[in-house]
């Protein structure tokens, strides 16, 4: 049995708290989470109260026009004059691929010592931000168990309706980075694994033998009871290669399991290891995998257009996290993320409580909000992740390796957890952007929540728009909706939008048309609005009959409309004059409509 790998200055970890992931019947293993960081904005005594534990490193955002911001010679020098003053002996270690600087702190500090570095940079009015180096941790519950089907895919309960839009999209010429554990071999997901690179700086936590490299292969992730502050010991779990399976595993080669996205390309970024993953590298990784320069990583051959993130910790989104999700989709990647299994409000989960992301609840096979997934308003769709409490077939089945420490034979297991929900859902970004690449990250995410499908089963707290649906989102995009003969009617008579004012309606004449409406009646919509969370849109039929397209969220703070809903008008005549209808809701945003159509 090997020994554990320890650091030269004896020092620890960002301590964190064991958590149970989820309540199952069979062995479960713990999954920590980070605590929670320094709140920007908050005042200098209230950041100092918030560090709960020692840390290495600090993670610090300057100003622009700060020479911090772009020198690191004068980082470097602001980080030992900022030591000077606090007492401690800081050193500038690198620059993340948001420009923020990372600062070792040296020996082990104090909670207090910490503190007082803390306040120091925040009493800098050149610094943005400051915010400590937090690990991360894989979220997902693991169980050695034997195939079965993939009722998260097709199952007319609660499955995702994933067949449905493999006649549309597979996922073919877009690349999923998924941010994990990195990739252990499969030939189940060989054929569509592109090169990704492991961004693991910390020796102790990377397992590999060395620092960052182009090798993302996962080597393990076991540790003995007493490690990484867990009471009990735990198996390698092979995350990233169970996440990766979901999302891409090979179809139609008589093995295995299908992935959701079986033509789409996998690129593991490894930002997980031993005991979790720091922020700096999980920012990093972030920056990388969507086309960012990270200072002394190569360029990204295989730019990834969706990131899957299947990890989290305690506490609020930091500022420095926050500016590296906000370079991703503004170079138009898709971020999805865990809501986290701690039967909690998400919002006390970050990456789950970002800006800019899509956050993923988790359901089990009747539909009903699995028993340990977070929820709340930050949530928002939610997709298959198990619940095996009621059995283990009732987990998530995807590809994973039998080795207990080191990797061994290629494997399939069970696994649940909202790292299971959201592979579902950067899967089904994927079959998206297959059908229609030209959709922004925002296009994609309006698309998801208002293509969903109620929940079948309950859920208290808030479960987001309900639980995603594949096929009829990606019929939504591509303008392939079932049952249609591609008519269109339109109306490009723009109608403004009273701000926190009465509904007003933009009206389309029918004509020409026998018997009903099909029922899968698309319509298109085009509202240009500052904050569309405000609005609330419904298409009124000839006879006076409503269907809800969209309602108010206080979450949804993007700019504008324009997406594609599909709606069940069988019951209604064709001919005659329809109506979409909208309203404001709230105060201080204004729009208009200007333009919608019918596609019979």
């Amino acid at each position: 049995m090997r020994t554990s790998p320890t650091r030269s200055t004896g020092r620890k970890l960002i301590s964190v708290a064991a958590v149970s992931a989820a309540l199952v019947a069979a062995a479960t293993t713990s999954v920590a989470v980070a605590q929670e960081p320094v709140a920007p904005g908050a005042t200098l005594d209230a950041a100092a109260q918030t560090v709960a534990a020692p840390a290495e490193r600090l993670i610090v955002g300057y100003k622009t026009g700060a020479a911090e911001a772009t020198s690191n010679q004068a980082a470097d020098a602001d980080a030992a004059a900022k030591g000077k003053e606090a007492g401690e002996s800081l050193d500038f270690q690198r620059r993340l691929g948001t420009g923020a600087a990372l600062v070792d702190l040296g020996e082990e500090l104090s909670k207090t010592d910490v503190a007082d570095v803390i306040a120091e940079y925040k009493a800098d009015p050149q610094v943005a931000y400051v915010v400590p180096d937090r690990l991360n941790k894989p979220m997902a519950d693991p169980n050695d168990t034997e195939y079965a089907k993939q009722w998260d895919l097709f199952e007319s309960t609660a499955g995702m309706r994933v067949p449905g839009a493999w006649t549309t999209a597979t996922g073919t010429g877009v690349t999923v980075a998924v941010i994990d554990t990195g990739y252990v071999t499969h030939s189940d997901l060989a054929a569509n694994i592109v090169a990704g690179y492991d961004f693991i700086a910390d020796t102790a936590v990377s397992v590999d033998g060395d620092g960052r490299d182009s090798n993302p292969a996962d080597p393990g992730d076991w540790y003995a009871a007493g490690e990484c502050d867990q009471t009990e010991g735990s198996s390698s779990s092979w995350h990233g290669t169970h996440v990766a399976g979901t999302i891409a595993a090979v179809a139609n080669n008589s093995k295995g399991v299908a992935g959701i996205a079986y033509n789409a390309k996998i690129s593991p970024v490894r930002a997980l290891g031993k005991c979790g993953g720091y922020d700096s590298d999980i920012i990093d990784a972030i920056t990388w995998a969507s086309g960012g320069t990270v200072s002394g990583v190569p360029a990204n051959a295989n730019v990834a257009k969706v990131i899957n993130m299947s990890l989290g910790g305690g506490g609020a989104c930091s500022a420095a996290t926050q500016s590296a999700i906000t370079g991703a989709v503004n170079r138009g990647t898709t971020v999805v993320v865990a809501a986290g299994n701690e039967n909690a409000n998400a919002s006390t989960s970050n990456p789950a409580n970002c800006n800019n992301v899509i956050t993923v609840a988790a359901t089990g096979r009747t539909g009903a909000r699995a028993s340990y997934s977070n929820y709340g308003s930050v949530v928002d769709i939610s997709a298959p992740g198990g619940e095996m409490s009621t059995g283990t077939a009732n987990g998530i089945l995807s590809t994973l390796n039998s080795g207990a420490k080191t990797p061994s034979t290629e494997s399939y297991a069970y696994y649940q957890g909202t790292s299971m929900a959201t592979p579902h859902i950067a899967g089904l970004v994927a079959l998206m952007k297959s059908a229609n690449s030209s959709l922004t990250p925002a296009q994609i995410e309006t698309a998801i929540k208002n293509n969903a499908r109620a929940l079948p089963g309950s859920c208290s707290g808030g479960c987001g728009a309900g639980l995603a649906d594949a096929a009829k989102t990606v019929q939504a995009v591509s303008g392939t909706g079932g049952g249609t003969t591609g008519t269109v009617f339109s109306s490009t008579t723009a109608v403004s939008v009273s701000d926190n004012g009465a509904a007003v309606e933009s009206s389309i004449a029918v004509t020409g048309r026998t018997g009903n409406a099909p029922s899968a009646l698309q319509v298109g919509v085009d509202i240009t609005h500052t904050y569309r969370g405000d609005l609330v849109i419904t298409l009124v039929a000839p006879d006076g009959t409503t269907y809800p397209l969209k309602a108010s969220s206080t979450s949804d703070s993007a700019d504008n409309v324009n997406t594609t809903y599909t709606v069940d008008a069988s019951s209604e005549t064709a001919n005659g004059t329809w109506k979409l209808r909208v309203q404001d809701v709230a105060a201080s945003d204004t729009g208009k409509i200007n333009s919608w159509k019918l596609t019979f």
